[in-house]
């Protein structure tokens, strides 16, 4: 499988991430290492969660997904075989969440010690925290790369003046700077990236890695009526897509799948993966049956008819 650089990190990565959200939430340990194990089998071993993870689900408290990945990573001895992103920032409850350097040192640790590792591949800021001054935060990240703690830096749900300011602020400081950005973006949700993020990561080689890239799975065609949304715990966050929009990117990824003898899911990933400003979409997956699709993603190279009918209709104003 082709590799690709992430920013400037000289981080090697696949072309997809897997989304390990629902580690704890919606997959079991035992689903999960089938998942883990299948993934890295694939070549597929681009791995990104969070400390907040899975805290919504009744009964969590927050790092259930890298307790499951690092019980993994013990069980099977294949920490040199996965690149590890984790997030930082959400609000984890009794104080601890934002991106002050004091509580970046400490949230650090934890999450080091759930995954069972001693180092990350690439942490990230989960949301832009503008009540700590971009200087506190970039230098404590500074200092865990000095430290050997980090390999590199990215950022979640910046909008593109602040994180234009976190870049120049790195470089004025020589501070080390995000290599990554991680934003909502998919067929249904290109306006927010497409007008001011995407231009700016090109310019300046920052690696994307977009999250719901699949729409909270809008796009894989699960979803086509309102009765279809009791399917997942998910369903919920879908009806935003039921309109005439959706209906025709729907349309539109059926005609590429069969075009192409594969899935709607599969095009709509290609479909970013072959994005020139996109590094590797994240995607999650319950079950054996759902990895394959994103697997298959990989191998897929549509070409310039059937990104053209999907740019077509996806079109916004």
């Amino acid at each position: 499988m082709q590799k690709r650089t992430l920013g400037n990190s000289g981080i090697e990565v696949p072309p997809l991430c897997f989304g390990c959200n629902v580690f704890g939430w919606t997959v079991d340990d035992s689903t999960g290492f089938q998942l883990l194990d299948a993934l890295v089998t694939a070549g597929l071993n681009f791995l990104d969660t969070a400390d907040v993870y899975s805290r919504w689900a009744p009964g969590n408290s927050g790092g259930e997904s890298e307790t499951l990945i690092g019980n993994w990573l013990k069980q099977r001895g294949s920490r040199d075989k996965v690149i590890i992103a984790t997030k930082v920032g959400m609000d984890m409850g009794r104080g601890k969440k934002g991106l002050k350097g004091s509580y970046i040192m400490q949230a650090v640790e934890d999450s080091l010690r759930r995954l069972q590792t001693d180092y990350i591949d690439l942490y990230q800021s989960h949301v832009d925290d503008q009540e700590t001054p971009l200087e506190e935060t970039l230098a404590a990240y500074d200092q865990l790369i000095k430290a050997g703690k980090v390999r590199a830096i990215g950022a979640s749900n910046y909008d593109a003046g602040r994180f234009a300011h976190a870049l120049r602020i790195s470089e004025e400081n020589g501070l080390s700077r995000y290599e990554s950005l991680q934003p909502n973006y998919n067929l249904y949700d290109r306006a927010g990236f497409e007008a001011e993020l995407e231009p700016l990561c090109l310019e300046k080689g920052i690696g994307v890695i977009n999250y719901f890239s699949l729409a909270k799975g809008f796009l894989t065609g699960k979803y086509r009526s309102e009765a279809d949304l009791t399917q997942s715990p998910r369903g919920v966050g879908v009806k935003q897509y039921l309109n005439d929009r959706g209906f025709r990117i729907l349309a539109a990824l059926d005609h590429v799948a069969e075009e192409s003898n594969s899935t709607p899911t599969s095009a709509a990933l290609a479909w970013q993966i072959a994005r020139p400003s996109v590094t590797a979409p994240i995607a999650s997956a319950t079950s054996l049956e759902q990895l394959n699709d994103l697997i298959a993603a990989t191998r897929l190279d549509l070409d310039s008819e059937a990104i053209e009918t999907l740019n077509r209709a996806s079109g916004y104003e």
